[in-house]
């Protein structure tokens, strides 16, 4: 049922739902027209319920009642209803409604849902939904009258989150929830969420049965090598073959069409022409599939063209409770012994492991299967999402953050979904487990002519950076990157510290790696005197005893193995390196047997080893060991000390405390948010650069320090403001559209008499006068001058996908040439303030350079947060320079000296 044309402005109200059992459900308002439907509905509910939701039984719905219920007018009285079907097949299973009490922000609320669809999970998503209409119409609280023995309508209440008082009157419970959208509120929703993602995913890497429609009896098709590799894998559950033009394939039963199949289907994989798979989509939802998996191109993959197919085949997979992978993609894989799922077109079936894979290329996930595979990488499971108009690189993070098989996940991404929703879910995965990512050339997105700094420097790039680095993602360049890090990750301990022992049989190489430890942040350091003189009674006389260690071409592979075994044992060390250069094939094939020998011994022991066989992959040499995990292999310096130096990556990421978004009582919204009105209202565009006395005000609103300033139309009255706020002083020029006032020669510092600032005002008007700019200056700003600082630079600029950047670094006006600055994804805990402080160059003199009294670096971190704070209330904020910030000496926090600040009106 699709809204009518009038009735436009409520589809924002409309949306799709994840249930418990991982099935999906639409929510609509509900319109005139549902009469019938709604009729329907109650012709097919239990006595029970209907007592519940009505506090009697009624027998039946006559057409004024069915009138009645479906006539709301949006405002004061709102309902959904929960479908399943479209068009004529659409019917509704579930209903709420509120109804306000005149005269206050007080609604009453009531929910039926369908017997057999109860325990889903629908009642909470109609309060999560009628909640966030109720807040848009400036309702704030809910009341709803509930039976005592209604116990699943008060566990929809009591577990909502929301704030709820109750009182018993009589048989009833009176429930009045606060509709204020708390942590735990968002909490609550997070949790149905995962729930649901994670029950949807099952159906994909662990169904029972599994149709393959456009399987091929023809060798070389992907309907047959899908197929086939769900046979010969082994597969644990019922496979059915679907084809028009065929009785069997490979000695199997098949079926003209998925209807005709005698059994249920938890999934079917289609592999048909474009024109077909609508109507097999349709078919699917007749059949009560729960999810499909789509192997066609031709669709958003090919332009618009195909988008407007995609949609309208999402649209009946969400019309119908389905879930979808793909479409473009070339299925999943399951390594499982007890599911064996190979529902790709790849031959390969890698190994059972603990990582879990996902790519939205399908190319190249056939590549990716076929690598890991030559290194014998283990892989728990294996997904290719391709279009991702469903099933998401997210709803996997889901699905693997709590997956006993899974312990690392690698990504290979080309796009972002939602990137707030991606930064919480991967926050909360790599507090347990490492997320590992490549990703392809971040695409360039259409953005607004940048007329800040910090927007300038904004790249999407840069954006990314800023996103993985809160979301905790190791980020790396190459897929070979990739595996590497997930190898180790997956089969060696994390590293306690960054302290690495090099063994090697050659000096180059050992060296090599030693230069390339250090570049990655790692340390080579001196062994123990202990760990010394041993060594010292163990290899030959001309062996290197210091850290590298060259072991000298003279040495035995016995004593390799010994030496080994005491870097393992070092109290210097965290980690290990043994390099071998085998001067004969014999020789690797002992040294994999030492390594064997000795890495299982040392595992618990908490210190990773890797080896590398230079210019060699490790698999050349099998070094596994599947009961006690793998020690990675790998061919050149660069690769070890890169995959070394991202494990403690992550090991420093789990120590890491959670941080906090800090609450500040002394910011006064009202103001701003009238400051930012009034200037709106003045201007009377829809985008409005602030003007000083705004900026001045606004930043004040949220405890912001603002070097005072003066205004002067005339060079008497500069000359007066000077007097009055003291010498020296800054001149500047005040103009409501030149915003970048050195540009024009629009600042004069350091004035010490009033014939100096009487002059800087003139100048400031000639220097106008030649670009032909004169009627845009509406004066001068006068500040007193602030000495003895480090000037740095705070901004926002809104990102078109990821939302507001918040940009720290170096200031003054050479912020666009050095471009010493970092960016974090709004909003901030306190500790993504501190490590952006921290993470530029320029920290080194807020620490006090070579003499230089060490600066309020707390107070930056405080402002930090504080802007973050006015982004938050704020959303009309498109673009922010504070720049430069003085940040003084220990103690004395910090003055903004100037700022530019470009507000919209809210959409």
């Amino acid at each position: 049922m699709s809204l009518g044309p009038d009735d436009r402005s409520l589809e924002k109200y409309s949306t799709t739902v994840a249930l418990k059992n991982g099935s999906s459900l639409h929510l609509r308002p509900i319109v005139p027209a549902d009469e019938e439907k709604l009729i329907a509905f109650f012709n097919r509910l239990s006595k029970q319920t209907i007592y519940l939701r009505f506090h009697h039984v009624m027998t039946h719905m006559s057409n004024e009642e069915a009138c009645k219920f479906c006539t709301v007018d949006y405002q004061n009285t709102f309902a959904l209803v929960a479908t399943l079907g479209e068009d004529a097949e659409e019917r509704i299973i579930a209903v709420g409604r509120y109804a306000q009490n005149p005269g206050d922000a007080v609604a009453q609320i009531a929910f039926e849902v369908e017997d057999k669809y109860q325990g889903l999970g629908i009642g909470s998503h109609l309060l999560d939904q009628l909640a966030y209409i109720a807040r848009d119409k400036r309702i704030t609280k809910f009341e709803a009258e509930v039976l005592s023995e209604n116990h699943d309508m008060m566990n929809v209440l009591v577990n909502s989150g929301f704030t709820m008082h109750r009182q018993m009157q009589g048989t009833t419970y009176l429930g009045v929830l606060d509709l204020a959208a708390t942590p735990i509120v968002e909490q609550k929703s997070v949790e149905r969420e995962k729930v649901a993602s994670i029950a949807s995913l099952r159906t994909f890497l662990n169904p029972k049965s599994v149709a393959v429609i456009g399987a091929s009896r023809r060798p070389n098709t992907i309907g047959n090598f899908v197929f086939r590799n769900l046979i010969q894998q082994d597969f644990k559950g019922v496979i059915y073959p679907v084809n028009p033009n065929a009785e069997s394939i490979a000695a199997i039963k098949a079926y003209a069409s998925i209807l005709d199949i005698p059994g249920d289907v938890d999934l079917a994989i289609i592999i048909t022409p474009v024109d077909t798979v609508q109507h097999i989509i349709e078919e699917c939802a007749r059949k009560g599939v729960k999810g499909v998996v789509v192997l066609t191109s031709g669709f958003a993959d090919i332009g618009q063209e195909g988008l407007e197919r995609q949609n309208k085949l999402l649209k009946t997979v969400r019309s119908y409770g389905m879930r979808m992978l793909g479409p473009n993609c070339m299925g999943m894989v399951n390594t499982n012994p007890n599911v064996n799922l190979n529902a790709t077109f790849s031959y390969v079936f890698p190994p059972h492991g603990n990582i879990a894979f996902a790519t939205q290329s399908g190319v190249l996930g056939s590549a990716i299967l076929m690598y890991a595979n030559s290194l014998n990488i283990g892989l728990s499971t294996f997904v290719s999402i391709g279009n991702r108009a469903d099933i998401s690189s997210n709803e996997l993070m889901q699905y693997w953050e709590d997956d006993p098989e899974t312990d690392v996940v690698l990504l290979y991404l080309e796009t972002f979904g939602n990137p707030r929703k991606f930064t919480r879910i991967a926050r909360s995965i790599t507090s347990k487990k490492p997320v590992v990512t490549v990703t392809s050339a971040t695409p360039s997105l259409k953005v607004r002519t940048s007329t800040s700094e910090t927007a300038a420097i904004a790249t999407d790039q840069a954006a990314t950076e800023a996103l993985f680095k809160q979301a905790g993602i190791i980020r790396v360049d190459t897929l070979e990157d990739l595996f590497d890090t997930g190898s180790l990750l997956a089969n060696q301990p994390l590293p306690a510290g960054n302290r690495v022992a090099i063994i090697s049989n050659a000096g180059g190489p050992a060296l090599l790696t030693a230069e390339a430890c250090r570049a990655r942040g790692l340390e080579v350091p001196g062994l123990t005197d202990k760990t010394v003189m041993r060594l010292k009674s163990i290899l030959p006389a001309r062996a290197n005893l210091y850290n590298p260690i060259d072991t000298s071409p003279e040495f035995s592979i016995e004593q390799y193995r010994d030496a080994l075994k005491l870097l393992l044992e070092d109290v210097n060390i965290d980690m290990v390196v043994a390099i071998f250069i085998p001067p004969i094939l014999s020789l690797s094939e002992e040294f994999a047997a030492i390594i064997r020998e000795v890495a299982p011994a040392y595992r618990d022991g908490g210190k990773p080893l890797v080896t590398s066989f230079l210019g060699l992959r490790g698999t050349r040499v099998e070094l596994g060991f599947k009961d006690k995990g793998y020690v990675p292999s790998f061919a050149f310096p660069e690769s070890t000390a890169g995959a070394l130096a991202r494990a403690l990556q992550f090991s420093q990421r789990l120590k890491k405390p959670a941080g906090k978004i800090p609450e500040f009582p002394d910011i006064n919204k009202e103001k701003a948010a009238e400051i930012i009105k009034c200037a709106l209202q003045k201007s009377g565009k829809a985008q409005v650069w602030l003007d000083a006395e705004s900026i001045t005000g606004l930043l004040d609103c949220y405890g912001i320090k603002v070097v005072p300033l003066r205004l002067a139309k005339t060079p008497a009255e500069a000359a007066a403001a000077a007097q009055a706020v003291g010498f020296p002083v800054a001149v500047k020029i005040l103009s409501t559209t030149i915003t970048q006032k050195t540009d024009v020669e629009g600042v004069i510092l350091d004035c010490r008499t009033k014939d100096e600032v009487e002059k800087a005002f003139i100048r400031i008007g000639e220097n106008l006068e030649k670009i032909g700019r004169r009627n845009e200056m509406d004066g001068v700003i006068i500040q007193k001058m602030i000495k003895g600082s480090v000037e740095v630079i705070v901004g926002v600029t809104q990102h078109p996908a990821f939302g507001p950047l918040i940009m720290f670094g170096l200031g003054g006006v050479y912020v666009e040439l050095f471009k010493d600055v970092t960016f974090s994804i709004h909003p901030l805990t306190d500790i993504d303030a501190g490590e952006m402080v921290r993470s530029v160059k320029a920290y080194q003199l807020l620490e006090g350079w070579r003499g230089s009294p060490r600066t309020d670096i707390a107070s930056i971190e405080n402002l930090i947060l504080r802007i973050s704070a006015m982004v938050e209330d704020n959303p009309q904020i498109l673009e922010m320079d504070l720049n430069p910030v003085k940040v003084l000496p220990e103690g004395e926090a910090y003055l903004v000296v100037d700022g530019r600040i470009l507000i919209c009106a809210e959409s």
